[in-house]
């Protein structure tokens, strides 16, 4: 039976609070055994950050399931997707699917839902025009998918979102945004679209290195994609960067904006920009060869973070 009284909205200074200040982003879950990301969960947990972000991929492990493979590792941690590509599952099961996580875990999960990139969408066989008509309709989709489990809460969720359209949808179909290889000026400028209230959660990608020849290889190894997608050049355009800041990985100017490198105090001022800009939370990303040394850079990294 269709429950009649629903869950009263989000109570978002609770939803911030429980994120905390500073969360980390991995995309490297998706590679590993779920042994490894339960050994992960418990050292990123002991290291006080607030909350766990992680990607989905085409390649990749499906997020829903992924996410509870990481909520059964933790014990606090908030677990949350990085994006979920509205396009790897119907509105109906991304409801259902995130109110079963939410209610099992104790409210510890967040559905972050993006239209992901036309590679990734047109090689599923869908048509990527209109991104947010499309979000906005699978969001009415979701909104009006019935509950007959419990749920003593409503499921956060947060749109992937970067130029000024999606973060409007962001600011009044969900909690907020996140955003992701992105700079602070982006954060400066998300803060105004949004309003005060909603979550803006940016990731930010660093190096932990203060050798300029090696952090800027590993910062160009790690951007090589994203300078690929459209969605990521329009939007650094915007930002002021040129044609010629894509060209042969990445200028320096573009690299130290977008992934700064260098010792933990230099990270942590940079980091501390996004929040100065607007941001209630950042998910930082270290940019490592192995899953072992991104996890000594967030312990690095930890004592200069905000919780």
């Amino acid at each position: 039976m269709t429950e009649e009284n629903p869950p009263t909205p989000v109570d978002l200074p609770a939803f911030k609070q429980r994120l905390g200040r500073t969360g980390v982003w991995l995309s490297s879950l998706s590679a590993v055994a779920a042994d490894e990301e339960r050994r992960a969960v418990a050292v990123i947990e002991e290291l006080g950050y607030g909350t766990l972000w992680f990607a989905e991929g085409p390649t990749g492990k499906e997020a829903l399931t992924h996410a509870a493979v990481l909520l059964s590792a933790s014990r606090r941690l908030m677990i949350a997707t990085g994006i979920a590509n509205i396009y790897g599952r119907d509105a109906t099961a991304a409801a259902n699917g995130a109110r079963t996580l939410s209610e099992a875990w104790q409210s510890r999960f967040v559905l972050g839902l993006g239209v992901s990139h036309l590679p990734m969408v047109s090689g599923r066989g869908h048509d990527y025009s209109k991104p947010v008509s499309t979000m906005r309709a699978y969001l009415d989709a979701m909104d009006a998918t019935p509950v007959d489990a419990p749920l003593p809460e409503p499921v956060p969720r947060v749109l992937a979102a970067l130029r000024p359209k999606m973060l409007e949808l962001a600011a009044t179909r969900g909690q907020g945004a996140h955003s992701y290889f992105v700079t602070p000026e982006h954060t400066r400028r998300a803060r105004e679209t949004l309003g005060p209230d909603p979550l803006l959660a940016p990731e930010q990608a660093v190096v932990v290195d203060t050798d300029p020849e090696r952090a800027r290889a590993a910062a160009r190894g790690y951007a090589a994609v994203y300078l690929s997608l459209p969605n990521y050049l329009n939007n650094l355009r915007e930002l002021g960067f040129s044609d010629s800041d894509f060209e042969d990985g990445g200028s320096d100017a573009l690299i130290d904006a977008v992934v700064p490198w260098g010792d933990p105090e230099t990270l942590a001022e940079h980091i501390g920009a996004h929040y100065r800009a607007g941001a209630d939370h950042v998910a930082v990303q270290p940019i490592a060869q192995t899953l072992d040394r991104q996890l000594e850079d967030l312990r690095l990294l930890a004592p200069v973070l905000p919780r």
